[in-house]
C-alpha cells in the first residue's frame, strides 16, 4: 500500500490582517502600500550640510562622449529611457522582454544563474550572455538600440561560474593590508568576468563595520577607515584599469560598483538594512572613506545601501545620494540600487517608487518587481511626478558609463576576448595570486614554544570539517548566495587545505592522517584541526553575540589531544572575530585563516613553512573581542579588544604562555542565529513552546486538550508530536515581536520536518501571532513518512503579509483525534527556488 497524503494548511503572518489584492500595476492617482522596515521617521537633527563633506574633483567630462550620449539621448523614446533605468534579474526575465521593455540592464542574483543550479559553467552562462545582448540590440521598432549592462556579484572572485579562482574574503585580504595586492586580484577577477561575458561587478564593498555581529562583516576589508580608503581606488583600478588610459574597460575589465552607499557598516546592533543612528560627522568620516578614493579612480557605479541614516533609508536620501555623492564629490557615473531596496521607502512598493529615482537612483534594481514599476514609472513620468530632466539626468549617467566602457561598441559576449578561454580561469597566474593572497591574510595569534611552523616529515593528524571541504573554508557568495554545502567536484580547479597538506607531507617523506570527526586515537606528531564559522551570507548571517558555537567539529577534543601531549595547531575559519578563548587555550598555535577560498595551499604553505622566505605578515584589521558581549570593540574606541588591530605574530616570535578567561559575559549562552526556532531538538532562544498563548515550561507535556512529547526524527528525540483530543493550539513562539521584513525580500523560506502521525487530513499551520487575526494560512500536503516542507515567504509577503513584527514563529492548529510530529523549523535560503507557494493563501 503506498503512502498516504493528508493535506496541511500553513500560514506566516498577516499582522493587520485583510486579504491582499492581486498583484496589479499601480493605476494613476492611487496610494501606495508603505513597504517601510523599521526605519522611524527622521529625526530633526538628520542634517545633511554637504559643505562639510570632502571635496572630489573627477576629471573633466569627455567631450567626444557627451556628444555621443546626446546623440543617443535625442534617439531614445520615452518608453527607452524608462526601460534604461530599470535592472531585471535573470532568473525572472527573457530575452524577448529585454527587447520589448528595452531594459538598461540584467543582473544575476547569488542563485540566479542560468540553468538549474545557482552557478553555472562557462558555456551556459555565454549563451545566455549573447541572448540577452542580442536581444537588446534588436532594432525591431526603434531608431536606436541600446546594449544591456549585465551585472553580479563577484564579491571574492566571480565565484559564480564553476571553475573560477575563489579569492579569500575582504575581512582576510584586510589583514594582508597591501594594496598591491588588491589591485592583482581585481585584475584577475575581471579577467574571469569577461570569459562568461559579464559586463559588470557589484564590487567593492568599502562598508567600515563597526558592529561584528552584522553578517555582512567579512565583506568588509576593516573596521578602520584608513585600511579601507586605501583600497578603495586600488580595487576599482584592478577591475576597470586606470580611468583616462588607454586600458581603461580595455580588454579583461569590467565595471565597477563601489557599495553600498552609505553606513552600511554601521547600523545599530549591526542588524543587516538597518539603522545608522550615528552622527553626520561618523557616517562622513568613517563609513565615506572608501568611496572617496573609488570615486577618485573613476569608479563608473555607486550602488545604494538597504540601510537607513537616522530613519531615512538610502534609497530616497537625496542629500547624500544627489548633493553629497553627484555634486559634492563629483561622481559622474549612475547610481544603481540594492535588491527592490526602492520598497523600503515610506509610502513606496517594490512595483512604484517615483521617490527614489527623484533622491537621484538611476537605476532601479527591480529583480522580480520590474514589470509593474516600468509601468508606474512610465505614469510618472507622464503625470510630472518625475520631471523629465531628472529622468534625462538618470539615463544620459547610464549612458554615458555604457559609451565610455565600450558597451556600445563591443560585439555580442561570445566575440569578446576571452569569451569562453576557460584557460584562463584559474591559470597558473591566477592561482599563484590566489594563494599569495591567502598567506598574506592569515594571522598568527598564538604561536606557543614556536609550534610552527610544523616539521612536513613526521606523522600529522589533520582534523575538522574544514580540512576537506573548500565550499566551508570559501564562506558565502560561493555557488551560490549563501554558498556552503558543495562538493570539493564542484571546484575543479581548486585545492582544499587537506590536499595541499597531503602533498606537502608526502615529498618531506612524513605521514598524514585525516580524521575529520577528530576520533582517531592512534600515534602522531602533532594535530592540525581546521574547523569554525558555516557559510552564510547577509542578513542570514546577523548575530547577537560574538561568541564561537562549534559546529561541525567537537572543539573539546582539543584538549583531549593536549593532555597526550601532543602540539594542538587550529585553523580558524570565520567571516568575522570571534570569542575564542576555550579553543586558544586549547590550542599551541592559533591562525585566524578568516574564509581562504579555492587556494588551500596557501594554508599548507604557512602551516610547514615550505619556502623560507615565507613570513606570517597578516595583521589583524578588526579588534579581536575579549569577551563575546563585545560586539563593537573598534579602533578608537572606549573598550579594550583581546588584540588589537594590528595585532599578529611572526615565526620567530616569542610570547609567554598565557590562560585566557574562560568567562565569555554572556548571560545565556543559548542564545540563536535569527531564523532558528527549533533546531536538532532544542528550542532557540527567545523561542520556546506555547499552549494557546501561554508558555510551556517543559516537554512531556498535557492538558485537557493537547498532549506534547518528543520523537526521533534525524536524531534520538529531535522532534516533537502533538496530539490533540480537541481543537486547540501550540505554537513556538516568544515573548515579544520579531522583524523578518528583510527575510521575506531576500528569498528566504520556512523549513520544517513533519509527518502526520493519526487524525484527519486538514493540519492549520501558521506564523504570526496568538490572536486569530494577525495570522495567515495556505495548503500543503503532508506525507505520513517524514518529510521536509518548504514555503517561500515572499509568497506570504507578496499575499498583504506584514513581517515587521510577530511572536509567533510556527504555530500549529489542531482538530480532535488528530497527532503531527514537526522538527527542525526554521529559515533558510531558497537557493533552487523549489519553494512552494501554499494554495489557499489569504482565503
Amino acid at each position: 500500500m503506498g503512502p498516504s497524503f493528508i493535506a496541511l494548511t500553513v500560514g506566516l503572518a498577516a499582522c493587520g490582517g485583510g486579504d491582499a489584492p492581486e498583484a496589479t500595476a499601480p493605476s494613476a492617482g492611487e496610494p501606495t502600500a508603505v513597504a517601510e522596515t523599521g526605519a522611524a521617521p527622521a529625526p530633526a537633527e538628520a542634517v545633511i550640510n554637504p559643505e562639510n563633506w570632502p571635496k572630489v574633483e573627477t576629471p573633466a567630462l569627455n567631450p567626444v562622449v557627451e556628444r555621443r550620449v546626446d546623440e543617443l539621448l535625442s534617439k531614445l523614446t520615452l518608453e527607452q529611457k524608462v526601460g534604461q533605468v530599470i535592472q531585471a534579474d535573470s532568473s525572472d526575465i527573457t530575452p524577448e522582454e529585454v527587447k520589448k521593455y528595452r531594459l538598461g540592464s540584467v543582473l544575476s542574483g547569488g542563485n540566479s544563474a542560468p540553468g538549474p543550479l545557482p552557478y553555472a559553467d562557462t558555456a551556459t552562462w555565454l549563451a545566455a550572455a549573447d541572448a540577452y545582448w542580442e536581444a537588446s540590440v534588436d532594432g525591431e521598432g526603434v531608431e536606436v538600440a541600446i546594449p544591456i549592462m549585465w551585472g553580479i556579484d563577484a564579491v571574492h572572485g566571480h565565484a559564480n561560474l564553476r571553475g573560477a579562482t575563489v579569492f579569500p574574503h575582504n575581512i582576510g585580504l584586510g589583514a594582508a593590508n597591501n594594496p598591491d595586492l588588491i589591485e592583482e586580484i581585481a585584475a584577475v577577477t575581471a579577467r574571469e568576468l569577461t570569459v562568461s561575458g559579464h559586463d559588470w561587478t557589484f564590487a567593492p564593498t568599502l562598508a567600515v563595520p563597526q558592529d561584528d555581529r552584522w553578517g555582512r562583516t567579512y565583506e568588509g576589508f576593516s573596521e578602520d577607515p584608513s585600511i579601507v580608503a586605501s583600497y578603495g581606488d586600488r580595487i576599482v583600478i584592478g577591475l576597470q584599469g586606470r580611468f583616462g588610459s588607454d586600458e581603461f574597460m580595455g580588454d579583461g575589465h569590467v565595471i565597477s560598483s563601489a557599495k553600498h552607499f552609505l553606513g552600511d557598516g554601521g547600523t545599530k546592533d549591526g542588524i543587516d538594512q538597518g539603522d545608522a543612528i550615528i552622527s553626520e560627522e561618523e557616517l562622513r568620516d568613517i563609513h565615506n572613506a572608501g568611496y572617496v578614493t573609488s570615486v577618485q579612480a573613476g569608479v563608473q557605479t555607486v550602488m545604494a545601501s538597504f540601510s537607513a541614516w537616522q530613519g531615512q533609508r538610502m534609497h530616497g536620501q537625496k542629500e547624500l545620494l544627489t548633493d553629497v555623492l553627484k555634486g559634492r564629490m563629483d561622481f559622474k557615473g549612475f547610481v544603481i540600487g540594492d535588491w527592490n531596496g526602492h520598497a523600503l521607502i515610506p509610502g513606496c512598493t517594490s512595483e512604484d517608487c517615483p521617490q527614489s529615482l527623484n533622491a537621484g537612483l538611476d537605476m532601479y534594481m527591480a529583480p522580480d518587481s520590474w514589470r509593474y514599476l516600468y509601468e508606474s514609472t512610465l505614469r510618472h513620468v507622464q503625470e510630472g511626478t518625475i520631471p523629465m530632466e531628472r529622468l534625462d539626468d538618470a539615463v544620459r549617467r547610464i549612458l554615458r558609463v555604457k559609451v565610455q566602457s565600450g558597451i556600445m561598441d563591443k560585439p555580442r559576449p561570445s566575440e569578446r576576448p576571452n569569451a569562453g578561454d576557460e584557460s584562463v580561469l584559474a591559470s597558473a597566474e591566477h592561482r599563484e595570486v590566489a594563494r599569495r593572497a591567502v598567506r598574506e591574510s592569515l594571522v598568527l595569534m598564538k604561536n606557543e614554544n614556536q609550534t610552527l611552523p610544523l616539521d612536513a616529515s613526521k606523522t600529522i593528524l589533520v582534523v575538522g570539517d574544514g580540512a576537506d571541504s573548500i565550499s566551508k573554508v570559501s564562506g558565502g557568495w560561493t555557488l551560490s548566495w549563501q554558498g556552503g554545502g558543495y562538493p570539493n567536484s564542484e571546484f575543479p580547479n581548486g585545492q582544499s587545505i587537506l590536499d595541499a597538506m597531503e602533498e606537502a607531507v608526502e615529498a618531506a617523506g612524513g605521514e598524514l592522517i585525516f580524521s575529520a570527526d577528530g576520533s582517531y586515537d592512534g600515534e602522531a606528531d602533532a594535530v592540525v584541526a581546521i574547523y569554525g564559522e558555516d557559510p552564510y551570507a547577509e542578513f542570514q548571517g546577523d548575530r547577537q553575540d560574538v561568541d564561537f558555537e562549534p559546529n561541525g567539529f567537537d572543539t573539546g577534543l582539543l584538549q583531549t589531544y593536549r593532555d597526550r601531549g601532543l602540539p594542538v595547531v587550529s585553523v580558524f575559519l570565520s567571516g568575522r572575530p570571534l570569542w575564542t578563548n576555550p579553543e586558544m587555550n586549547d590550542s599551541s598555535a592559533f591562525v585566524a585563516a578568516w574564509l581562504p577560498g579555492s587556494e588551500g595551499g596557501g594554508v599548507s604553505d604557512m602551516i610547514f613553512r615550505s619556502d623560507d622566505s615565507f613570513e606570517f605578515t597578516g595583521r589583524l584589521s578588526y579588534s579581536w573581542p575579549a569577551l563575546a558581549t563585545q560586539t563593537t570593540v573598534n579602533v578608537g574606541g572606549d573598550e579594550t579588544p583581546l588584540f588589537p588591530v594590528g595585532y599578529g605574530l611572526s615565526y620567530g616570535d616569542s610570547a609567554e604562555p598565557v590562560i585566557l578567561s574562560e568567562e565569555s559575559g554572556l548571560t545565556d549562552a543559548a542564545t540563536a542565529a535569527k531564523g532558528e526556532f527549533f533546531v536538532r531538538g532544542e528550542f532557540r532562544q527567545p523561542w520556546q513552546l506555547y499552549r494557546d498563548g501561554t508558555p510551556v515550561d517543559a516537554v512531556p507535556f498535557s492538558d485537557d486538550v493537547v498532549a506534547a512529547r518528543t520523537v526521533d526524527g534525524e536524531a534520538q528525540e529531535d522532534s516533537l508530536a502533538f496530539r490533540f483530543s480537541g481543537a486547540g493550539d501550540v505554537a513556538i513562539g516568544s515573548g515579544y515581536g520579531h522583524d523578518f521584513s528583510r527575510e521575506s525580500n531576500g528569498a528566504l523560506e520556512l523549513v520544517f520536518r513533519a509527518r502526520i502521525l493519526s487524525g484527519p487530513e486538514d493540519v492549520t499551520v501558521g506564523m504570526g501571532c496568538h490572536q486569530d487575526d494577525c495570522t495567515a494560512f495556505g495548503t500543503m500536503t503532508l506525507d505520513e513518512e517524514w518529510s521536509e516542507y518548504r514555503m517561500a515567504l515572499s509568497c506570504f509577503a507578496g499575499d498583504g503579509v506584514d513581517m515587521t513584527s510577530f511572536n509567533r514563529a510556527l504555530i500549529i492548529r489542531g482538530a480532535e483525534g488528530q497527532e503531527v510530529a514537526v522538527g527542525n523549523v526554521r529559515l533558510t535560503s531558497d537557493d533552487d527556488g523549489q519553494a512552494d507557494c501554499p494554495a489557499g493563501l489569504g482565503d
